[in-house]
């Protein structure tokens, strides 16, 4: 980030409201089928009973009843009425409940309203609202109505998402491509170059000649890039001009054969024993 970009970057400070920050919640997991049939529920309804039962000398249990008018509000979906829930201490941790809300939402429950109304998210006021002293896990009794309950979830998450379905008219979204466009590409790359025709047996040693010229071994697929002939064709003419090399330095190899050879090494060799037959006669 560039210096006038951190120079743009706007910085708001928000008052938070910490009246609440002494009191205590309790952080609850409910099973999803619950927190489904809350959300469907309007906000004055009662949702729930809570039951604490205190036996001295022993851990407190707490229970938890959903209403009958959370029930009905999906009669056909059964889900458990029951449920237990398992407390655990919350330790090594600090963790709060915090929320949001627009200054003239705030007027209307009795907070204080400092700003003029139409707010914008940028100046929302921040409550805390608690901190966490106990987690609690809700689980239901396994009674029929939960085993049913179970049992087609069970169901539903083994159903196949895909599943094959015959087709009775053409569809084209389906429809398979008749031709690929990197095939159709090839064929018209290779109607261009041309297939390779034999040409003259005399041109092509000629060819060859001139490339050996320039190097002393080839592979094959050089000299038919070279000649541009077929490479059966060419290796019938090699075997007549060249010798192919089965071992290092140059294995796999063509090099000319001595009678066709005509290098600068053996030139001066032959001048060499030239001069010195000459020298002998004298």
């Amino acid at each position: 980030m560039s210096k006038d970009d951190k120079d743009k970057v706007q910085i708001i400070d928000k008052d938070l409201d910490l009246s609440n920050a002494g009191r205590g919640v309790w952080l609850v997991k409910v099973p999803k089928y619950i927190a489904q049939k809350w959300e469907k529920a309007p906000s004055n309804m009662d949702v729930g009973k809570l039951r604490i039962s205190k036996t001295p000398g022993q851990k407190a249990q707490v229970s938890l009843s959903l209403t009958p008018a959370v029930l009905a509000l999906d009669p056909d979906e059964k889900i458990p009425t029951e449920h237990v829930l398992d407390v655990s201490q919350v330790t090594k941790q600090t963790l709060g409940v915090f929320s949001h809300m627009a200054p003239e939402a705030a007027a209307n429950i009795g907070k204080e309203n400092s700003t003029a109304p139409g707010a914008t998210p940028d100046n929302e006021k921040l409550y805390m609202e608690g901190r966490i002293v106990q987690k609690l896990e809700c689980r239901p009794i396994a009674d029929t109505c939960y085993m049913k309950l179970k049992l087609d979830s069970i169901r539903k998450a083994s159903e196949p998402q895909r599943r094959v379905q015959p087709i009775d008219k053409i569809v084209q979204n389906f429809k398979p491509v008749k031709d690929h466009a990197h095939n159709i590409e090839y064929r018209e790359r290779k109607k261009a170059e041309g297939k390779k025709a034999r040409d003259d047996k005399n041109s092509v040693m000629d060819m060859l000649f001139h490339a050996f010229e320039k190097h002393q071994y080839y592979n094959i697929k050089d000299l038919v890039k070279i000649t541009n002939q077929p490479i059966s064709y060419l290796k019938e003419i090699l075997k007549d001009v060249c010798d192919y090399n089965m071992k290092n330095p140059h294995k796999n190899m063509w090099e000319l054969k001595k009678e066709y050879r005509h290098y600068k090494t053996e030139e001066k060799k032959d001048e060499e024993e030239h001069k010195s037959g000459s020298s002998d006669s004298e």
